[in-house]
Formats: structure tokens, sequence, C-alpha cells
């Protein structure tokens, strides 16, 4: 399997895409998460069936959020993506989001190149799915630890971008 911090950049932020990596497909409940010192994926926890992923979870190669991982992204797709498979996706948002006390944003995406559905360009565009995500990242860790998740709150595609801009510069400076 390819290193995806050495084989992709984070995108074309300023043109609204990124590049992001599939870790979790929608609907699964197994929390797999890229190992970046073995350039592999490892299976961390299986979570309840009540808290499946509502949507695709991935993150952004060659960046770091505040908690030390590569940024998070939530990729709303129609089906469920497997891991491994990476796609350049267009920016629609981003969750603000604290996890044990440190920042652990999400970048909320959609597949830049589809055919069958391209309406949606923000979050405005998904109410019920937005509420949906919020719901399962407040609550996903209330067996083993209440309260230790908090959505902060939403921003749009120039926010995401310069939390994105962020982490890249982070990255860099590693």
């Amino acid at each position: 399997m390819a290193d995806f911090n050495k084989v992709l950049t984070p995108g074309s932020v300023e043109d609204g895409t990124v590049n992001t990596v599939v870790e979790i497909p929608q609907g699964s409940r197994l929390k797999v998460e890229w190992d970046r010192e073995r350039a592999a994926f490892t299976l961390d926890r299986v979570e309840p069936a009540i808290f499946a992923k509502p949507c695709n979870y991935g993150f952004i190669p060659q960046t770091l959020d505040e908690d030390g991982d590569e940024l998070d992204t939530l990729i709303i797709c129609p089906e469920p993506l497997a891991t491994g498979v990476w796609l350049e996706a267009k920016i629609i948002g981003v969750m603000k989001f604290e996890d044990d006390g440190e920042v652990d944003d999400k970048i909320v995406v959609v597949p830049a190149d589809n055919r069958d559905d391209d309406r949606i360009t923000s979050l405005e565009d998904i109410p019920q799915l937005v509420a949906q995500l919020e719901h399962h990242f407040t609550h996903y860790k209330d067996l083993k630890k209440p309260g230790s998740t908090i959505v902060k709150g939403w921003g749009g595609v120039q926010e995401a971008q310069a939390v994105i801009r962020e982490c890249a510069e982070r990255w860099n400076n590693k």
C-alpha cells in the first residue's frame, strides 16, 4: 500500500478541493485509523452498532490537526467507500469539534466529480445530515467517556479552507 502522506498532497485547497483518503466506510462500526509511522491502516476499536458512521470518514494527507493526527474529513457520498480509496473532493464546510479537550475539526466534503447528483455545494444543502452528524459526534463516546466530545459549531467553505491551510502549515513545520 502507498504511503498517502508521500504520494498525495492536500490538494487544490484555494480552488475548493482536497485529496482525501477513506479510513472508515459509511455504516461501519470499525474504528480504522491511518498509522503514519507504519504507513498502514490499523483497527483501533469496534464501536457499538448504534454508533456506526453516518458517512464515510477519512483524512487529508500532509496535514496535522491540533490533536496530532491528519485532518479528518466527513465524506458525503451516495454509497460507502472502501478503506484506502482516495478521491478528489469538493470542500463544503467544517465541523468545529473537540475531543477530550483537543481540537479535532472535521472537513465536510463531497466527491468533486459526482455525475449523478452534484447539487450539494454547502452545509445548508444537507440540514438533516448535519443534525445527524452533530448527534453522532456528540454522543459516540458516551458509553465509555460521556461528555468527552463536543461539536463547537459549523463553518462554511472559507472557514474550512483556513483550517486546512493551518493544518498543512503545521505538517510542513513538523
